[in-house]
């Protein structure tokens, strides 16, 4: 990890304690009669099991098996692929050894069929990989290696699949020209093993994305944020066509009353409107928001 990325890491943890407590006293607090039912299904030991799953969602089968990533932990301490059943039957998928195959999956995963897809933050030539698991044998293949440069680097974000099959997804740094480690969006088709750069981030239009996109019903149209740059500097709204690659800023947070720094990814809603939370400003806390007419 280098060292422009370290904060990044940093951040990561505070935002997950403060979460976690926040969460903690939401539950305490909460009236007895709005209670819900809930259950442990697996606790993590931070062992060989895997260790820390911070911000990947789950997925969910037909059958009801859940699957997700750990940050760390595994047999190498550098994050797991895991299922856990119904009954709450946790199975290691794969351990990552920080080489090859990959390092830190800080993302969730897709389901696509038997397959799953992923990213790590880290590991492959030190940048991070694109990854596909078959659910039924448990074989990791790396998809694509980033090597930092203008191809991209430490992809932070999970990825979204059109109905081609295609792989969309962002990276939090490298890129080429004048935004050269602001990061990019990349398209990578599983069959072939190969990456294409859609966008590569310059700063005015936004830097370091770390959240994953939003592609809508037609498969044609990539939403995203992007945490940092644009005209303020306090991240940006934008979108992207998946076959002419037309990149376009859809709103500038000015990081006041508007918000600030969007972490999240977007949902999208009816008639293209989208809507999404920002980290930062509002009344300091951050702010709930929507896009579009």
């Amino acid at each position: 990890m280098t060292k422009a990325l370290q904060p990044l890491g940093t951040r990561l943890r505070a935002l997950s304690m403060a979460l976690a407590m926040m969460l903690f006293s939401a539950l305490a607090a909460a009236p007895s009669g709005q209670a819900r039912t809930y259950n442990v299904l697996y606790n993590f030991t931070g062992g060989a099991d895997g260790s820390l799953p911070y911000f990947g969602s789950l997925v969910r089968d037909n059958a009801g098996n859940l699957y997700g990533t750990t940050d760390f932990g595994g047999s190498f301490n550098y994050g797991t692929v895991f299922k856990v059943s119904k009954s709450g039957t946790e199975t290691v998928l794969h351990s990552f050894t920080g080489g090859s195959d990959g390092g830190y999956p800080f993302a969730g995963l897709l389901l696509s069929g038997n397959t799953l897809y992923g990213t790590t933050f880290a590991g492959g030539s030190g940048n991070g990989v694109v990854f596909e698991m078959r659910i039924n044998t448990g074989t990791e293949t790396v998809l694509y290696t980033f090597t930092g440069g203008s191809d991209g680097g430490s992809p932070f974000a999970g990825l979204v699949q059109d109905k081609a099959g295609n792989l969309y997804g962002t990276t939090y740094g490298g890129g080429s020209g004048s935004g050269s480690g602001y990061g990019v969006v990349y398209k990578v088709v599983p069959k072939t093993k190969k990456e294409t750069v859609l966008h590569t981030f310059a700063g005015s239009d936004g830097k370091y994305p770390s959240s994953g996109l939003t592609l809508d019903t037609t498969g044609k149209v990539l939403y995203g944020t992007a945490t940092d740059g644009g005209s303020s500097g306090y991240g940006v709204v934008f979108s992207l066509t998946t076959d002419a690659g037309t990149y376009t800023v859809l709103y500038n947070f000015t990081g006041g009353a508007d918000g600030a720094f969007p972490w999240g990814s977007l949902s999208l809603g009816k008639g293209s409107i989208l809507y999404g939370t920002a980290y930062g400003s509002g009344s300091g806390y951050g702010v709930v928001f929507q896009a579009g007419s």
